[in-house]
């Protein structure tokens, strides 16, 4: 009943909008939400305590400590301004509209944030979130919502802007992986803040909410997926095929392979499934053939049959 209602509803937001057309609104969606959770990780939980999680807003919050009169988000808008000029120049079209309206968003909300609320966290919302004396709580939430935005920016295949453009700027022109990049910049951010806040403290627990963002980052982008990747190597391959169609109700593929020292020919079992039929498997191969070879890998995400579907374009 719960799905029928769903599908009734769905019919009617969507019901004349083409499949095209859902995934644009759903991506603009993201982009939208996405600054909202940037802007609410700085003002709540990482400007009030000058947490420095690298980026021109890491940067703008050490400048918000020397000239407090300017807000974060100025601070941000007025570096990303030159910087999506710069990189407009270098590479074109990889900046689309998605990555313009997130640099030039998330400022703007963070700004009327703060004038909404202020920046004390001791009267912000009536100082019911002050975690002046729970820093390294503040460090996790800001970390969790700053991950969560920047991952939903991600999905839409766009950027925030900032610092990963001088990361991609770097990567170009000094030949060096751009994850490596973004890591030297917002390295260069937080030992900038150390110099200028003087507090050994607040580097540690920026490098905890850059730490948090990235792992939130990895599963929104990547998902969460805890599916397995299975390669069984097995004189007795039959039997466990047997009970991976039958036992697990699962479908897999043979891989011919070739024994490297002896020259043998091999049936090598490639098969996906979930992390508690790991251990069914396991079990049943224990049983099967001691002597078996299986190696276990992480899936990040798994599209098809009895896993997640495609999304349609």
């Amino acid at each position: 009943m719960e799905i029928h209602y769903i599908c009734i509803i769905h019919s009617i937001l969507f019901g004349g909008v083409s499949m095209n057309t859902q995934q644009q609104i759903r991506q603009w969606a993201y982009v939208v939400v996405g600054s909202i959770l940037i802007a609410t990780a700085y003002v709540l939980f990482i400007t009030p305590y000058r947490i420095v999680p690298g980026g021109v807003y890491g940067m703008g919050v050490v400048l918000n400590y020397l000239f407090p009169k300017i807000q974060v988000g100025t601070y941000g808008l007025s570096m990303d301004i030159p910087l999506l000029l710069i990189g407009f120049r270098l590479f074109g079209a990889r900046f689309g509209a998605k990555t313009v309206v997130a640099a030039l968003l998330t400022p703007v909300i963070m700004d009327g944030m703060t004038w909404m609320i202020g920046s004390d966290p001791a009267t912000m919302l009536g100082g019911k979130i002050d975690l002046a004396g729970d820093v390294l709580l503040s460090c996790l939430f800001g970390g969790t919502l700053l991950g969560a935005g920047v991952g939903l920016i991600l999905k839409t295949h766009a950027t925030s802007g900032g610092t990963d453009i001088i990361a991609m700027i770097a990567s170009r022109y000094l030949h060096m992986p751009i994850s490596r990049a973004v890591l030297y910049v917002d390295s260069l951010v937080v030992l900038f803040g150390l110099a200028v806040l003087g507090d050994w403290r607040l580097p540690l627990y920026s490098l905890v909410t850059i730490f948090v963002s990235s792992r939130v980052i990895d599963y929104i982008v990547d998902g969460g997926s805890g599916d397995k990747l299975l390669f069984i190597l097995s004189e007795r391959h039959a039997e466990i095929r047997d009970f991976i169609l039958d036992g697990l109700e699962r479908g897999g593929t043979y891989i011919k392979a070739c024994g490297m020292y002896t020259g043998a020919d091999k049936e090598m079992i490639f098969v996906v499934v979930s992390r508690r039929e790991v251990s069914l498997i396991r079990d049943r191969i224990r049983q099967v053939d001691p002597e078996a070879f299986m190696i276990v890998v992480d899936a990040h995400e798994t599209l098809g049959e009895g896993f997640k579907t495609f999304e349609k374009p």
